[in-house]
Protein backbone atom coordinates (compact mmCIF):
# COMPACT_ATOMS: atom_id res chain seq x y z
CA UNK A 1 0.00 0.00 0.00
CA UNK A 2 2.75 3.03 0.71
CA UNK A 3 5.17 1.92 -2.24
CA UNK A 4 2.02 2.57 -4.45
CA UNK A 5 1.19 5.85 -3.07
CA UNK A 6 4.47 6.55 -2.87
CA UNK A 7 4.58 5.69 -6.66
CA UNK A 8 1.72 7.73 -7.42
CA UNK A 9 3.23 10.64 -5.49
CA UNK A 10 6.62 10.61 -6.21
CA UNK A 11 6.69 13.16 -8.64
CA UNK A 12 4.28 15.05 -7.13
CA UNK A 13 5.13 19.30 -6.74
CA UNK A 14 5.27 20.51 -2.58
CA UNK A 15 2.18 22.35 -3.67
CA UNK A 16 0.13 18.48 -4.15
CA UNK A 17 1.93 17.18 -1.51
CA UNK A 18 0.56 19.62 1.39
CA UNK A 19 -2.87 19.18 -0.36
CA UNK A 20 -2.65 15.41 -0.03
CA UNK A 21 -1.93 16.25 3.46
CA UNK A 22 -4.53 18.55 4.38
CA UNK A 23 -7.26 16.21 2.32
CA UNK A 24 -5.41 12.79 4.46
CA UNK A 25 -6.30 14.66 7.89
CA UNK A 26 -9.33 16.29 6.88
CA UNK A 27 -10.54 12.46 6.22
CA UNK A 28 -8.62 11.26 9.19
CA UNK A 29 -10.62 13.63 11.41
CA UNK A 30 -14.06 12.83 10.13
CA UNK A 31 -13.46 9.22 10.50
CA UNK A 32 -12.36 9.25 13.88
CA UNK A 33 -15.73 11.46 14.44
CA UNK A 34 -17.58 8.65 13.18
CA UNK A 35 -15.69 6.34 14.89
CA UNK A 36 -16.02 7.21 17.73
CA UNK A 37 -19.77 8.32 17.51
CA UNK A 38 -20.86 4.82 16.54
CA UNK A 39 -18.51 3.22 19.07
CA UNK A 40 -20.54 4.85 21.94
CA UNK A 41 -23.52 4.14 20.24
CA UNK A 42 -22.50 0.53 20.09
CA UNK A 43 -21.69 1.08 23.47
CA UNK A 44 -25.41 1.83 24.53
CA UNK A 45 -27.07 -0.55 22.44
CA UNK A 46 -24.83 -3.65 23.71
CA UNK A 47 -25.01 -2.35 27.22
CA UNK A 48 -21.22 -2.98 26.89
CA UNK A 49 -19.06 -0.50 28.83
CA UNK A 50 -17.43 1.83 26.69
CA UNK A 51 -13.87 0.85 27.96
CA UNK A 52 -14.63 -2.20 26.48
CA UNK A 53 -15.30 -1.39 23.28
CA UNK A 54 -12.33 0.97 22.78
CA UNK A 55 -10.17 -1.82 23.77
CA UNK A 56 -11.31 -4.69 21.62
CA UNK A 57 -13.25 -3.31 18.35
CA UNK A 58 -11.78 -0.28 18.26
CA UNK A 59 -8.48 -1.24 18.53
CA UNK A 60 -8.53 -3.91 16.35
CA UNK A 61 -8.98 -1.23 13.75
CA UNK A 62 -6.80 1.12 14.93
CA UNK A 63 -3.98 -1.30 15.22
CA UNK A 64 -3.84 -2.34 11.36
CA UNK A 65 -1.44 -0.03 10.59
CA UNK A 66 0.86 -1.12 12.98
CA UNK A 67 0.41 -5.29 12.12
CA UNK A 68 0.44 -4.51 8.57
CA UNK A 69 3.75 -2.79 8.75
CA UNK A 70 5.61 -4.96 11.21
CA UNK A 71 4.74 -7.77 9.12
CA UNK A 72 6.09 -6.59 5.91
CA UNK A 73 9.11 -5.67 7.21
CA UNK A 74 9.24 -8.98 9.25
CA UNK A 75 8.92 -10.62 5.79
CA UNK A 76 11.32 -8.31 3.97
CA UNK A 77 14.03 -9.23 6.38
CA UNK A 78 14.11 -6.21 8.56
CA UNK A 79 13.14 -8.02 11.99
CA UNK A 80 14.44 -5.28 13.95
CA UNK A 81 12.23 -3.01 12.16
CA UNK A 82 9.02 -5.36 12.79
CA UNK A 83 9.74 -5.52 16.58
CA UNK A 84 10.75 -1.99 17.13
CA UNK A 85 7.72 -0.61 15.30
CA UNK A 86 5.49 -2.62 18.27
CA UNK A 87 7.32 -1.15 20.84
CA UNK A 88 7.72 2.05 19.62
CA UNK A 89 3.88 2.18 19.67
CA UNK A 90 2.98 1.27 23.01
CA UNK A 91 5.13 3.78 23.85
CA UNK A 92 4.06 6.41 22.03
CA UNK A 93 0.25 5.09 22.45
CA UNK A 94 0.64 5.27 26.37
CA UNK A 95 3.65 8.11 26.51
CA UNK A 96 2.20 10.22 23.86
CA UNK A 97 -1.30 9.85 22.88
CA UNK A 98 -2.63 8.58 26.84
CA UNK A 99 -0.46 11.55 28.08
CA UNK A 100 -1.65 14.32 25.47
CA UNK A 101 -5.56 12.81 26.33
CA UNK A 102 -4.80 13.46 29.75
CA UNK A 103 -4.20 16.91 29.72
CA UNK A 104 -7.06 17.94 28.19
CA UNK A 105 -9.62 16.27 29.81
CA UNK A 106 -10.62 13.74 32.16
CA UNK A 107 -10.10 10.16 31.70
CA UNK A 108 -12.68 8.53 33.58
CA UNK A 109 -11.92 4.77 35.35
CA UNK A 110 -14.70 2.17 35.62
CA UNK A 111 -12.48 0.27 37.49
CA UNK A 112 -13.57 -3.50 37.24
CA UNK A 113 -12.83 -3.36 33.75
CA UNK A 114 -10.27 -1.24 33.94
CA UNK A 115 -8.25 -2.76 35.91
CA UNK A 116 -8.13 -5.79 34.41
CA UNK A 117 -7.45 -4.74 31.08
CA UNK A 118 -4.52 -2.67 32.77
CA UNK A 119 -3.11 -5.45 34.39
CA UNK A 120 -3.38 -7.61 30.92
CA UNK A 121 -1.60 -4.67 29.45
CA UNK A 122 1.14 -4.58 31.97
CA UNK A 123 1.53 -8.27 31.95
CA UNK A 124 2.13 -8.44 28.01
CA UNK A 125 4.61 -5.71 28.20
CA UNK A 126 6.56 -7.66 30.96
CA UNK A 127 6.29 -10.77 29.09
CA UNK A 128 7.88 -9.54 25.41
CA UNK A 129 10.39 -8.03 27.33
CA UNK A 130 11.09 -11.08 29.04
CA UNK A 131 10.93 -13.67 26.28
CA UNK A 132 13.29 -11.40 24.04
CA UNK A 133 15.57 -11.46 26.81
CA UNK A 134 19.19 -14.25 26.14
CA UNK A 135 19.16 -15.44 29.59
CA UNK A 136 22.53 -17.84 28.69
CA UNK A 137 24.37 -14.98 27.10
CA UNK A 138 23.37 -11.97 29.42
CA UNK A 139 27.33 -10.85 29.50
CA UNK A 140 26.40 -9.87 25.52
CA UNK A 141 23.39 -8.50 26.12
CA UNK A 142 24.20 -4.57 25.55
CA UNK A 143 26.35 -5.71 22.47
CA UNK A 144 24.35 -8.73 20.65
CA UNK A 145 20.92 -7.86 21.65
CA UNK A 146 18.78 -10.68 21.98
CA UNK A 147 15.68 -12.30 19.63
CA UNK A 148 12.27 -12.96 20.24
CA UNK A 149 11.72 -16.59 19.09
CA UNK A 150 9.49 -17.58 16.10
CA UNK A 151 7.45 -19.79 18.22
CA UNK A 152 6.43 -17.55 20.59
CA UNK A 153 4.84 -15.34 18.16
CA UNK A 154 2.71 -18.20 17.50
CA UNK A 155 1.85 -18.41 21.38
CA UNK A 156 1.11 -14.71 21.34
CA UNK A 157 -1.38 -15.32 18.25
CA UNK A 158 -3.29 -18.13 20.43
CA UNK A 159 -3.37 -15.55 23.30
CA UNK A 160 -4.43 -13.20 20.79
CA UNK A 161 -7.48 -15.10 20.43
CA UNK A 162 -7.78 -16.13 23.85
CA UNK A 163 -7.98 -12.45 24.72
CA UNK A 164 -10.77 -11.29 22.17
CA UNK A 165 -12.79 -14.85 23.48
CA UNK A 166 -12.94 -13.41 27.38
CA UNK A 167 -13.15 -9.45 26.30
CA UNK A 168 -16.20 -10.96 24.54
CA UNK A 169 -17.07 -12.84 27.65
CA UNK A 170 -16.39 -10.15 29.96
CA UNK A 171 -18.88 -7.88 27.77
CA UNK A 172 -21.42 -10.01 28.17
CA UNK A 173 -21.27 -9.92 31.50
CA UNK A 174 -20.67 -6.02 31.92
CA UNK A 175 -22.48 -3.84 33.78
CA UNK A 176 -24.52 -1.75 31.01
CA UNK A 177 -23.06 2.10 31.09
CA UNK A 178 -25.18 4.47 33.00
CA UNK A 179 -28.73 6.02 31.31
CA UNK A 180 -27.51 8.34 27.96
CA UNK A 181 -30.51 10.42 26.44
CA UNK A 182 -28.41 11.92 24.02
CA UNK A 183 -29.76 11.65 20.52
CA UNK A 184 -26.71 9.11 19.99
CA UNK A 185 -28.15 7.06 22.64
CA UNK A 186 -31.51 6.69 21.10
CA UNK A 187 -30.50 6.17 17.86
CA UNK A 188 -28.07 3.43 18.29
CA UNK A 189 -31.17 1.17 20.49
CA UNK A 190 -32.82 1.54 16.92
CA UNK A 191 -29.79 -0.46 14.96
CA UNK A 192 -27.07 -1.86 16.06
CA UNK A 193 -26.14 -3.57 13.00
CA UNK A 194 -26.55 -0.60 11.18
CA UNK A 195 -23.70 1.25 13.66
CA UNK A 196 -21.40 -1.46 13.30
CA UNK A 197 -20.90 -1.26 9.55
CA UNK A 198 -20.92 2.91 10.53
CA UNK A 199 -18.01 2.28 12.93
CA UNK A 200 -15.96 -0.14 10.20
CA UNK A 201 -16.55 3.00 8.15
CA UNK A 202 -15.08 4.87 10.51
CA UNK A 203 -11.35 2.64 11.35
CA UNK A 204 -11.64 2.14 7.82
CA UNK A 205 -11.20 5.72 6.96
CA UNK A 206 -9.05 6.09 9.82
CA UNK A 207 -6.68 3.62 8.81
CA UNK A 208 -6.68 4.39 5.00
CA UNK A 209 -6.00 7.95 5.86
CA UNK A 210 -3.21 6.83 7.86
CA UNK A 211 -1.62 5.21 5.54
CA UNK A 212 -1.96 7.94 2.61
CA UNK A 213 -0.69 10.70 5.38
CA UNK A 214 2.38 8.77 6.52
CA UNK A 215 4.36 8.81 2.86
CA UNK A 216 3.15 11.94 1.81
CA UNK A 217 4.72 13.41 5.18
CA UNK A 218 7.78 11.31 4.62
CA UNK A 219 8.73 12.44 1.30
CA UNK A 220 7.73 16.20 2.14
CA UNK A 221 10.34 15.96 4.47
CA UNK A 222 12.78 14.55 2.35
CA UNK A 223 11.91 17.34 0.04
CA UNK A 224 12.50 19.62 2.83
CA UNK A 225 16.21 17.77 3.61
CA UNK A 226 14.79 17.11 6.68
CA UNK A 227 17.24 14.21 7.56
CA UNK A 228 16.10 10.74 7.20
CA UNK A 229 17.13 9.91 11.21
CA UNK A 230 14.66 12.00 11.99
CA UNK A 231 12.27 11.01 10.06
CA UNK A 232 13.03 7.87 11.42
CA UNK A 233 12.81 8.65 14.62
CA UNK A 234 9.48 10.56 14.60
CA UNK A 235 7.23 10.15 11.70
CA UNK A 236 7.23 6.27 11.42
CA UNK A 237 6.35 5.59 14.85
CA UNK A 238 3.83 8.59 14.94
CA UNK A 239 2.12 7.91 12.06
CA UNK A 240 1.26 4.06 12.65
CA UNK A 241 -0.08 5.34 15.92
CA UNK A 242 -1.85 8.12 14.43
CA UNK A 243 -5.45 6.41 14.38
CA UNK A 244 -5.49 6.01 18.15
CA UNK A 245 -4.09 9.55 18.86
CA UNK A 246 -6.67 11.08 16.47
CA UNK A 247 -8.86 8.48 18.38
CA UNK A 248 -8.21 9.32 21.94
CA UNK A 249 -7.62 13.13 21.34
CA UNK A 250 -11.82 13.37 19.60
CA UNK A 251 -13.23 10.84 22.36
CA UNK A 252 -12.08 12.88 25.26
CA UNK A 253 -13.50 16.63 23.51
CA UNK A 254 -16.47 14.63 23.19
CA UNK A 255 -16.61 13.46 26.80
CA UNK A 256 -15.63 9.92 26.43
CA UNK A 257 -12.45 9.67 27.97
CA UNK A 258 -12.86 6.32 29.30
CA UNK A 259 -13.35 4.98 25.50
CA UNK A 260 -9.92 7.33 24.66
CA UNK A 261 -8.37 4.91 27.85
CA UNK A 262 -10.00 1.38 26.29
CA UNK A 263 -8.49 2.02 22.83
CA UNK A 264 -5.10 2.88 24.32
CA UNK A 265 -4.88 -0.38 26.63
CA UNK A 266 -6.60 -2.43 23.67
CA UNK A 267 -3.66 -0.91 21.08
CA UNK A 268 -1.03 -1.75 23.48
CA UNK A 269 -2.30 -5.43 24.48
CA UNK A 270 -2.73 -5.96 20.45
CA UNK A 271 0.90 -4.16 19.87
CA UNK A 272 2.15 -7.25 21.81
CA UNK A 273 -0.05 -9.99 20.72
CA UNK A 274 -0.98 -9.22 17.31
CA UNK A 275 1.97 -7.27 15.88
CA UNK A 276 4.65 -8.31 17.54
CA UNK A 277 2.89 -11.59 17.41
CA UNK A 278 2.56 -11.93 13.89
CA UNK A 279 5.63 -10.52 12.54
CA UNK A 280 7.68 -13.05 14.84
CA UNK A 281 5.18 -16.12 13.32
CA UNK A 282 6.10 -14.67 9.67
CA UNK A 283 10.12 -14.67 10.61
CA UNK A 284 11.41 -18.37 10.35
CA UNK A 285 14.48 -17.65 12.46
CA UNK A 286 12.70 -15.07 14.71
CA UNK A 287 12.88 -11.45 15.28
CA UNK A 288 16.47 -9.81 16.05
CA UNK A 289 16.10 -7.61 18.93
CA UNK A 290 19.04 -5.34 18.68
CA UNK A 291 21.29 -3.92 21.91
CA UNK A 292 19.68 -0.37 21.89
CA UNK A 293 16.13 -2.34 23.13
CA UNK A 294 17.35 -3.34 26.11
CA UNK A 295 19.37 -0.45 27.93
CA UNK A 296 16.49 2.79 26.38
CA UNK A 297 12.97 1.32 24.37
CA UNK A 298 12.41 -1.50 26.74
CA UNK A 299 12.90 0.57 30.33
CA UNK A 300 10.78 3.50 28.14
CA UNK A 301 8.07 0.49 27.72
CA UNK A 302 8.27 -0.46 31.12
CA UNK A 303 8.16 2.25 32.46
CA UNK A 304 5.20 3.98 30.54
CA UNK A 305 3.16 1.13 31.15
CA UNK A 306 3.96 1.31 35.02
CA UNK A 307 3.02 5.28 35.62
CA UNK A 308 -0.49 3.81 34.39
CA UNK A 309 -0.88 1.09 36.24
CA UNK A 310 0.15 3.23 39.25
CA UNK A 311 -2.23 6.04 38.28
CA UNK A 312 -4.78 4.20 37.73
CA UNK A 313 -3.91 1.91 41.47
CA UNK A 314 -3.75 5.25 43.12
CA UNK A 315 -6.82 7.32 41.55
CA UNK A 316 -10.46 6.55 42.65
CA UNK A 317 -13.15 8.17 39.78
CA UNK A 318 -10.38 9.52 37.18
CA UNK A 319 -7.18 9.60 36.15
CA UNK A 320 -5.35 12.60 36.81
CA UNK A 321 -3.73 15.29 34.74
CA UNK A 322 -0.45 14.78 36.66
CA UNK A 323 -0.05 11.45 35.16
CA UNK A 324 -0.73 12.95 31.90
CA UNK A 325 2.33 15.59 32.70
CA UNK A 326 4.68 12.33 33.72
CA UNK A 327 3.67 10.16 30.34
CA UNK A 328 3.96 12.85 27.75
CA UNK A 329 7.37 13.78 29.72
CA UNK A 330 8.45 9.81 29.44
CA UNK A 331 7.85 9.62 25.71
CA UNK A 332 9.59 12.95 24.76
CA UNK A 333 13.22 11.87 27.04
CA UNK A 334 12.89 8.54 24.82
CA UNK A 335 12.22 10.33 21.77
CA UNK A 336 15.02 13.06 22.27
CA UNK A 337 17.34 10.08 24.14
CA UNK A 338 16.89 8.07 20.64
CA UNK A 339 19.04 10.59 18.86
CA UNK A 340 21.92 10.04 21.29
CA UNK A 341 21.90 6.47 21.19
CA UNK A 342 22.71 4.17 17.94
CA UNK A 343 19.85 1.89 16.20
CA UNK A 344 16.94 4.87 16.38
CA UNK A 345 15.78 3.99 13.07
CA UNK A 346 15.28 0.64 14.14
CA UNK A 347 14.02 0.98 17.68
CA UNK A 348 11.29 3.86 17.32
CA UNK A 349 9.20 2.81 13.82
Amino acid sequence: MEALILNLIADASLAILFAVIALSLLVLTKGADLLVEQAVALSVSWGVPKMLIGATIVSLGTTLPEASVSVLAALRGSPGLALGNAVGSIIADTGLILGLALLLGPVPIGHAVVRRQSWIQFASAVVLVVVCIPFLRLDTILIEGGRMPRAVGFVFLVLLALYIWRSIKWSASAQPPAGDVSPVAARSRAGAVLSLLKLIGGITLVVAASQVLIPTVELTALRLRVPESVIAATLVAFGTSLPELVTAVTAVRRGHGDLALGNVIGADILNVLFVSGAAAAATPGGLQVPPPFFYLYFPSLIFVVSVLRIGIWRSKTELRRGFGFVLLAAYILTVVAGYVVSGVPTATH
